[in-house]
């Protein structure tokens, strides 16, 4: 019996690979058997009438992409949005399909010009008529999807494809009858195969391999109970038929050359209505303004990146490009998102960036008061270490103590407003804390194309490479730390056991002995290992002269802890004389703080070990306070953490062996910041030597 279901095809008869606009035409130029296309056409025709009812439309002469009618537009009911497809390639076969519907008596709706969507190939009913699946990422663009919630009055679900061999939604979706759903997990994001498990229960969806994939078995026809597809593995088969659908293989080889199978050369025209349900779409946009040296920087392809990256889709209103070397650049850019949590979280990422939220601009944050001491509101606005600000009752209010990983905390007083940076054991009851992205801003600083080229001292961008020149860099810290310490600034240094390990103690403390150092941070064990050093010239029982193991050395950091816990601190040993040379000599002697964080693999501990962590923190903290560079010494944990309470602005420099380390500390995002991948020990001993070089704190390089 021929179901009331209706196909719109079109005959092959000017079918080729022309172009490349898609993975499967690669190699496949005018590879294509005429003959055997018209063939397997011509039975998927015969199969489909058998099942239901199909019209034809005439194809026309340099089109050859028109026989996949699956792109003409996206029916339901009587009206019809018309596809804008995306390449030039198939742009003329618009007129042809617009005349045949407007022929047939359907509502012909048109997308605005340059937005691109290419019909049912990307918008697929749900069988039972419940919502539209729509997808987008290569032909289609997420803001046409409002547009066809609003002319079909349906529910609208975006769906984000990311494998560019299934650049369109019928690639590796097919809806079937029942509430079935046949499809292919990895060619969506994280976000839309939630939503996928949301609207579809576990027992009806079919997630099919790879190998069935590759085969378009996802590309299939639905009538009723028959599935009518290019070919199909045993085991999906028998998973279709336990669930009640027949599968019907038809060679569709010559097809997918070009990147289609039996759904692509179909179009179902007869879609019911469901009068109950309505229009609903959850895709939202924002716009967003951002200046700076957009071109040379590569800032506007970072965000532009960034949009579609996390799940969005962009569209730039306006793009002022500077004119001079020396002025910046401002672009107003639509960013779309599926929907709002997706949207938080790009707009998060783009405040990080310096963007402004223009529609947010105007109006305040978001707040909600801490009811419990210690925990914030759900949804808090999780800051970065880039200056930030917030809007509150009409006015930009700057946020104090910046650092990454906290909530921003706002309290009233007498004096007024404040917004500050705490950590989430921090907040206190009675506080309120930014929750959402409105309202917040960050503050960027833009250099000229002059700061950041012609300067020859001018800091490091960041980065991170085994292959820089570790004497360049060299130079560049050590012209940078004597500006420092001539301007009266500050540095802190962070340092693990292997600055001791590797030769490196004896060059520390020289930079703390010449002023070099106002901070020392680190952990029991440097502390342990350097003392041990200048008290017995062993570092974990190692002659540190020799290089070999000294019998019973071994038990020499012990004898150390020992020691220095009978005096009751590391000062008390250096009043008495007990130590006389060294890192933590030399910070007692010239009065440079120090903080020994401790952890649960420390012997001992040394007395002046911090074992409670909270105040460690807070005292690591304090120490970094208006510090104006960070020397990250071969300490993983310490660099992270110490990286963690550092607004932007701070110099870093990460040394380790360790690649992994600086990667992380780099990815903190700060233009200031600079890895070093080299021995922590030659380092130490390449620094103080340059140093030693430099006559005066402005003497540059000759050539």
């Amino acid at each position: 019996m021929t179901s009331q279901i209706r196909f719109l095809m079109c005959a092959p008869n000017h079918y080729d690979v022309d172009y490349v606009i898609n993975p499967w035409m690669e190699g496949n130029i005018h590879k294509s058997s005429q003959e055997r296309a018209v063939e397997q056409w011509e039975q998927l025709h015969h199969i489909l009438k058998e099942h239901a009812i199909v019209d034809l439309v005439p194809p026309q002469k340099g089109w050859p992409d028109m026989v996949f009618t699956a792109n003409a537009g996206l029916i339901l009911g009587n009206t019809v949005v018309l596809s804008r497809f995306l390449h030039k390639e198939r742009q003329g076969e618009e007129p042809y399909f617009k005349q045949w519907f407007e022929e047939n008596g359907y509502t012909v709706y048109e997308l605005p010009k340059d937005l691109p969507f290419e019909g049912a190939g990307d918008a697929l009913l749900d069988r039972e008529g419940r919502w539209l699946w729509a997808g987008y990422g290569f032909r289609t663009e997420l803001d046409s999807h409002p547009y066809l919630a609003k002319w079909l009055d349906i529910e609208v679900l975006s769906l984000r494809l990311i494998d560019e061999r299934f650049y369109h939604l019928d690639t590796c979706f097919c809806p079937l009858a029942n509430g079935y759903l046949l499809y292919y997990p990895p060619a969506f994001d994280s976000y839309s195969n939630r939503l996928i498990e949301m609207r579809v229960q576990k027992e009806k969806r079919i997630a099919i391999a790879e190998a069935d994939a590759v085969n378009f078995a996802c590309n299939a026809v639905n009538v009723d109970h028959i599935v009518v597809m290019n070919k199909a593995s045993e085991a999906l088969k028998a998973r279709l038929a336990d669930t009640g659908f027949q599968v019907i293989e038809t060679p569709l080889t010559e097809f997918l050359k070009a990147g289609g199978a039996a759904k692509c050369l179909t179009l179902r025209v007869t879609e019911p209505v469901r009068e109950e349900l309505h229009a609903n779409v959850s895709v939202e946009s924002r716009i967003i303004r951002i200046e700076g040296h957009l071109l040379d920087s590569g800032l506007i392809n970072r965000a532009l990146d960034l949009i579609t990256d996390n799940g969005g889709s962009f569209q730039v209103l306006n793009f002022l490009l500077g004119e001079q070397r020396q002025s910046t650049s401002a672009a107003e850019v639509k960013v779309s998102a599926p929907s709002h949590d997706v949207m938080e979280s790009i707009i998060s990422h783009l405040i990080d960036l310096g963007a402004v939220d223009l529609p947010q601009d105007e109006r305040d944050a978001k707040l909600e008061p801490v009811t419990q001491a210690g925990v914030a509101p759900d949804d808090f606005y999780v800051s970065t270490i880039y200056p930030t600000e917030v809007r509150i009752k009409g006015e930009w209010v700057k946020v104090q103590n910046q650092r990454m990983d906290g909530a921003i905390a706002i309290t009233q007083s007498p004096k007024g407003l404040t917004a500050q940076c705490k950590i989430l054991r921090d907040l206190e009851v009675g506080e309120s804390v930014v929750v959402d992205v409105q309202g917040i801003r960050t503050i960027r600083k833009t250099e000229s194309r002059e700061q950041r080229n012609a300067q020859e001292f001018s800091f490091m961008s960041a980065g991170v490479s085994s292959e820089r020149r570790v004497e360049l860099v060299v130079e560049q810290v050590a012209w940078e730390l004597r500006k420092i310490r001539d301007a009266g600034g500050k540095v802190a240094v962070t340092a693990g056991p292997v600055v001791i390990h590797t030769g490196g103690g004896e060059h520390l403390a020289q930079l703390i002995r010449e002023g070099y150092v106002q901070a020392l941070l680190g952990g029991n064990a440097i502390a342990v290992h350097d003392i041990e050093q200048a008290m017995m010239g062993t570092s974990l029982g190692v002659d540190m002269k020799r290089g070999v193991a000294v019998r019973g050395g071994h038990r020499h950091h012990l004898k150390v802890i020992n020691t220095i816990r009978r005096y009751g601190s590391i000062a008390k040993a250096v009043e008495a004389r007990v130590i006389n040379s060294g890192v933590m000599y030399e910070c007692v002697r010239n009065g440079i703080p120090f903080c020994l964080a401790g952890s649960i693999r420390d012997d001992g501990p040394l007395p002046d070990t911090e074992m409670d962590l909270i105040k460690a923190q807070t005292e690591y903290a304090r120490l970094l306070k208006s510090a104006d560079m960070i020397l990250m010494l071969s300490s993983m944990l310490h660099s992270i953490g110490v990286g963690n309470m550092t607004p932007a602005g701070v110099k870093m420099v990460c040394v380790d062996i360790n690649p992994a380390v600086v990667t992380k500390l780099s990815d903190r995002g700060s233009v200031e910041s600079v890895g070093v991948v080299t021995d922590v020990g030659l380092f130490l001993s390449l620094l103080v030597q340059q140093l030693q070089k430099l006559t005066s704190p402005y003497t540059a390089k000759v050539s």
